[in-house]
């Protein structure tokens, strides 16, 4: 799938942005220039591809001695 940003601008102002195609946390690093630019994040709704891994991402346990 392409990753994608769409932002909306509402009519009182209030700017939307939502991820397409970021699998995990990576969406949170792609609006993150985005947020700071444009001020205050008043919420943060994630979607059902926050809770997926990407392609390739691996969990390693290890056990301690």
């Amino acid at each position: 799938m392409r990753k994608e940003i769409e932002i909306t601008i509402g009519d009182d102002g209030v700017v939307q942005i939502t991820t397409h195609g970021y699998k995990g946390p990576s969406c949170l690093d792609a609006v993150r220039p985005l947020e700071e630019a444009l001020g205050e994040v008043i919420g943060r709704e994630m979607t059902s591809e926050y809770y997926e891994r990407e392609t390739g991402q691996s969990t390693q346990r290890t056990r301690g001695r």
